[in-house]
């Protein structure tokens, strides 16, 4: 019975993984841990009714990073004792459901409380508040929030604000804690952002004011977009303590202080580690180029813009890859191209170009050392050597990867890494 309730959520947790092959099998031999772990390997022992099994999770070339084994971790936890409440005769249809339709909130719940035993069910029921916010519109408008969860003094943090440009509101009498109705009026999500203000609260959703600031930035800018600067408020926050946001795509980010982000999209949890990409690129694009790449990828796909970024191999000829130029031989396209030919993607970045460049049709092309070679590439898709399912992207993406390593956004959000013509890894 394990095993087939395990298959209800078997897609659900390879989708977590970023597409990773996972299973549960029973264990014949003594559990012992996850020692036998190799690159790309992630195991862990489950006893369940007194029957040891066994759950296992692999993936090519990608090793699996501390985030992702603690939440597996607190989600095979979720997963026995569920199983436990659910395994009378009779009812294995309502534990199926049970599993599909809560499991992965409850993993989100138990990794978000740490240590914090008593605070589970304040943590599940800011999730459930803002998932149903998320399908809430205003005069046609998505509704957006945020909250900052603070784990240290509150009034250690209040003194860290005043480097920053945000200021305090307090509610003082007006304080409550998060429950079913705390968005009755309009007014409060309208008020509070989740972009110009923050609802500030502590572990257990208990909400002591809010934050403002009077310049949020432009709303397509990749540090607001990738959470920079929400970044640098939970540092000052304290160890343990994160931001959760309804965004303007109507999903659900939770932004930790250790720089991953969980993302619920589609109905669906995913973790944003930036260290599995790091891993991609090493060795391939420089660390700091590294970085700008993946906040503005990250950006991209929240803001549903597609692209295709090939990091080039050093010996990659780029005229044996290209079958043309997006802007032909229009003059001003060729132009506009001479401009930020060489440039640093950095740089890019800073001057808000980067995130056009990566947004228009084509193919960027980028070297190792993190300087723009090409855009607007048309790539020969003949040097794909299997049959591809997908769209044009997918074609581009999968023949690019033959000359280095491909990252690929679609234009509805999710995130897939390529090398030599196979997809290694997918988010959202």
């Amino acid at each position: 019975m394990p095993k087939i309730a395990f298959n209800a959520i078997e897609n659900n947790i390879s989708n977590i993984l970023g597409g990773a092959k996972v299973s549960l099998m029973e264990d014949k031999g003594a559990a012992s841990g996850d020692e036998s772990e190799n690159a790309g390997e992630m195991s862990f022992p489950i006893v369940i009714n007194s029957s040891r099994y066994h759950f296992s999770a692999q993936r090519d070339q990608l090793t699996f990073t501390e985030a992702e084994k603690n939440f597996i971790s607190e989600l095979l936890t979720a997963f026995q004792g569920l199983y436990v409440g659910f395994s009378a005769e009779g009812y294995a249809a309502h534990f199926r459901t049970a599993l599909l339709t809560s499991l992965a909130d409850i993993s989100v719940a138990r990794f978000l409380r740490g240590d914090r035993k008593g605070v589970f069910w304040p943590i599940q029921s800011i999730i459930q508040l803002l998932k149903n916010l998320s399908y809430q519109r205003y005069e046609g408008a998505p509704a957006t929030t945020g909250f900052l969860i603070c784990r240290s003094q509150l009034a250690d943090f209040l003194k860290s604000l005043k480097t920053t440009r945000y200021g305090w509101l307090d509610l003082d009498e007006d304080r409550r804690r998060v429950a079913a109705d705390f968005f009755r009026t309009p007014l409060s999500y309208r008020f509070v952002d989740g972009q110009r203000a923050l609802f500030v609260g502590d572990i257990r959703m208990n909400i002591k004011g809010t934050i403002r600031t009077s310049a949020p930035g432009p709303n397509d800018n990749i540090e607001q977009l990738a959470n920079r600067e929400t970044l640098s408020l939970l540092r000052k926050a304290g160890e343990g303590s994160f931001a959760v946001f309804v965004n303007k795509a109507s999903e659900v980010e939770v932004v930790l202080d250790t720089d991953k982000i969980l993302l619920w999209r589609k109905g669906y949890w995913s973790i944003f580690d930036p260290d599995i990409m790091r891993e991609f690129f090493r060795g391939k694009l420089e660390k700091r180029a590294t970085d700008h790449l993946i906040w503005s990828i990250y950006a991209l796909s929240k803001a549903r813009h597609g692209t295709v970024v090939l990091i080039a191999d050093k010996n990659t000829d780029l005229d044996h890859l290209s079958m043309g130029s997006v802007g032909g031989r229009d003059p001003l396209s060729r132009a506009l191209i001479r401009h930020v030919r060489g440039s640093k993607i950095g740089a890019l970045k800073r001057s808000g170009e980067l995130s056009r460049i990566l947004s228009s049709d084509g193919m960027t092309v980028i070297n190792s050392r993190g300087e723009l070679l090409d855009t607007g590439v048309i790539i020969d898709t003949s040097k794909v050597k299997d049959l591809v399912t997908g769209g044009g992207r997918t074609t581009a993406a999968t023949a690019a990867s033959y000359f280095g390593r491909v990252i690929k956004v679609s234009e509805d959000g999710p995130i897939d890494l390529y090398s030599n013509g196979h997809s290694l890894y997918h988010f959202g």
